[in-house]
């Protein structure tokens, strides 16, 4: 049949979504369209049916696009087709990739690719979630796989109440603002921001989040009843049970020295060596651990590794309470801070917390520096932003740094999050803001680090923070219905572990925070207290830095650009930039500043020399309004008549002072007494009704004869 047509309808946040099969796509394994409010979202997924040779990881990769066709309009700039993805768009596939992996069966190597295209857009039906809720549709009713269902949603606070999926106008005023996805049983990932908000506020919106993916987990049953494939059976990629066995037998003695190393390069080290004493005792006999004689040695020995590594420390932290290297549950790892570490930086800091260690540089300026975004939801501008900059000696890789990564992009855009939210208003602080983390070392959240750095670092420029802002890291180590909290965690105790939880905050409450999960989701019992943990450690944190910063340093440091501002009527723009530009474009040239113009009269005058600005702002005042009888100006002269002298009082504003208003007694030649170019003091007399002003020197202090 060539359409099948199959169409579901759910009201999810008090919009109907619906979700259509059988009619696009079909030769993908599933296709479903997702619509609500005109936004529609095509998500399809194709499934390999073999196992690439010599594949040791699960190759999932959601790829989303959006189309511009999509909302009417054309790219910008020279390419006018869309090719590699935004930010915002790398950001909505991690956002689905991350709960997605852990429904997949352990040991399914299959690779999944899932493609989404917003291929049309309306501001009243949201793409990310659309795209979300169709990725797992299309798991749902394929044969592939999947320990669903699963669904997605925002939430939002607005007027102290819960919003599902609001409108970006409703997230104009939301306290908060969480994407998070969960299973019928437990929450999968979270990630948000928030005006510094408690925990118990954050925990409601989670688990009102949750109550309403269940209805939609529920609509997903009925779709599958109707119009699912029967799951594949496959063979897992797990390794063998009788060699797991045998390898825990022969040797747990030496894991445990490996788990006893405390510094990580070191622990790396053993680590591999580890390594390959499996990949000999397997190569000298094979048949005592279940294997052939030409398996790869090599790589089981390393996945073997990892698999005892995994056990061994999960069952210490379980039992004993005992982590790697002897720290306990709650304990935050030793703290240093420096601040202006860079000589010539508008601020800069230093944080490192254990093994993990970022560099941050703070630069300031005005609309140049402005981050343009051009996308389907329009062009928007940001005034500050944050770069996070991860290269591979971070971690003591010999490889060379390629650009930024998908990880880089996810990371930077959480500390980013985290600190926009205590960023100083833009009618009190009218810069743009650029900060830049560069992780020097890594073992355990480099994100979170970046927050702490990148707060004090801020400071140190003078940028007024409402609060300082720092984060963690919490770890979950899970085994049925036992289960243990760690703060801080290790880059081992993450990948060894079932989560990594981030929380970034004030004193007052939360930020940022995100959450992925390597199981099928955790119970609120368990994030109430990781959050509770989490707060712990955050205001632990915050007291060490706050021994070396708290707040703004009083003013800005020398040679770094600052504004002044002032207002005009809208009606005078058009006279302060002058024909074609003439007028705005010599005072900044003749001034060495740079001049913003905003269409409601805000006039911002940026540059180094505040002498300057205060001088650049009084000129514009002047030139637009004119001058005030009874003020005294410095000016200078430009021509000499017999009946006076002309002087510029401004760049452009020139005054007659008459013979008789230059000094005391009777001028018989006015060349005697002053010269072109010469510098004067002048009072405002008077401003006649078309504009001629009259000025005078010896009201201000007569001039003598030369």
């Amino acid at each position: 049949m060539i359409n099948n047509k199959k169409t579901f309808t759910i009201n999810f946040g008090g919009k109907d979504v619906t979700i259509e099969t059988g009619r696009y796509a079909k030769q993908s394994d599933s296709a479903v369209m997702v619509s609500c409010e005109g936004t529609q979202v095509l998500v399809t997924l194709v499934c390999a049916l073999e196992v690439k040779d010599g594949q040791d990881f699960f190759p999932l990769l959601v790829d989303y696009k959006e189309k511009f066709y999509a909302a009417g309009k054309f790219l910008g700039g020279f390419m006018k087709r869309e090719s590699r993805p935004s930010n915002g768009e790398i950001l909505t596939m991690r956002l689905i990739d991350r709960p997605l992996r852990p429904l997949f069966p352990e040991g399914f190597m299959f690779e999944t690719i899932l493609t989404a295209q917003v291929l049309s857009y309306s501001d009243k039906g949201d793409p990310e979630i659309l795209t979300g809720l169709g990725a797992a549709a299309c798991l749902a009713i394929s044969d592939v796989p999947f320990n669903g269902p699963l669904g997605f949603c925002k939430v939002g606070m607005v007027e102290g109440k819960y919003v599902l999926n609001p409108t970006h106008e409703e997230f104009k005023t939301s306290e908060m603002e969480v994407l998070m996805a969960a299973t019928k049983d437990a929450i999968m990932m979270v990630e948000g921001e928030a005006n510094q908000v408690s925990e118990a506020a954050m925990l409601g919106a989670l688990e009102y989040g949750h109550n309403e993916i269940k209805k939609f987990c529920g609509m997903l049953d009925s779709m599958v009843k109707e119009v699912g494939a029967k799951k594949r059976a496959f063979e897992s990629s797990a390794p063998n049970t009788k060699l797991m066995e045998q390898a825990l037998k022969d040797f747990t003695a030496a894991a445990r020295g490996v788990l006893n190393v405390l510094v990580k390069k070191d622990r790396q080290r053993a680590t591999y060596q580890f390594g390959q004493t499996l990949k000999a005792a397997f190569k000298a006999d094979p048949a005592k651990y279940g294997l052939d004689a030409d398996a790869e040695f090599g790589k089981l020995g390393a996945k073997v590794s990892d698999e005892i590594l995994y056990k061994l420390m999960r069952n210490d932290i379980l039992e004993k309470g005992a982590r790697i290297a002897g720290r306990s549950l709650t304990q935050v790892r030793g703290i240093e801070t420096e601040t202006s570490v860079l000589a010539n930086v508008h601020g800069s800091s230093l944080f490192t917390r254990g093994e993990t260690q970022v560099l941050a540089a703070v630069t300031i300026g005005g609309k140049d520096g402005e981050q343009m975004k051009d996308g389907i939801t329009g062009i928007s501008y940001d005034k500050f932003y944050l770069h996070y900059t991860m290269a591979p000696f971070s971690v003591g890789e010999a490889k060379g740094y390629r650009g930024v990564g998908r990880r880089e992009i996810g990371h930077g855009n959480l500390a980013e999050r985290a600190i926009k939210k205590v960023m100083p208003d833009l009618t009190k602080f009218p810069y743009t803001v650029r900060v830049a983390c560069e992780v020097l070392e890594s073992n355990g959240s480099s994100s979170m680090g970046s927050v702490c750095s990148g707060s004090m670092a801020l400071m140190d420029a003078g940028v007024p923070l409402k609060a300082p802002v720092a984060g963690v890291a919490m770890g979950l180590i899970k085994e049925g219905s036992n289960f243990k909290i760690l703060t801080d965690i290790l880059g081992d105790e993450d990948h060894l572990g079932d989560m990594d939880f981030k929380v970034a905050g004030t004193n007052e409450g939360i930020t940022a925070i995100q959450m992925d999960i390597k199981i099928t989701g955790i119970t609120s019992e368990i994030m109430k207290q990781a959050m509770a943990q989490a707060k712990d450690a955050r205001i632990h944190i915050l007291g060490e830095m706050a021994k070396t910063i708290s707040k703004e340093r009083p003013s800005f440091k020398q040679g770094v650009p600052q504004i002044k501002m002032t207002k005009i009527a809208p009606d005078k723009i058009g006279a302060l930039i002058g024909p074609g530009g003439k007028n705005i474009k010599a005072i900044q040239e003749g001034n060495n500043v740079s001049i913003e113009v905003e269409e409601d009269g805000t006039v911002k005058v940026l540059g180094s020399d505040v002498k300057v600005l205060d001088e650049v702002v009084a000129l514009i005042e002047l030139q637009l309004t004119g001058p005030k009888p009874g003020t005294d100006y410095t000016g200078k002269v430009v021509t000499v008549k017999e009946y006076g002298a002309f002087v510029d009082i401004a760049q452009g504003i020139s005054g007659l002072v008459h013979v008789s208003e230059i000094a005391d007694e009777r001028i018989q030649d006015v060349n005697e007494y002053i010269a072109e170019g010469d510098e004067v003091k002048v009072r405002v007399l008077e401003v006649d009704r078309f504009g001629k002003i009259r000025l005078s020197i010896k009201a201000v202090a007569p001039l003598k004869k030369k």
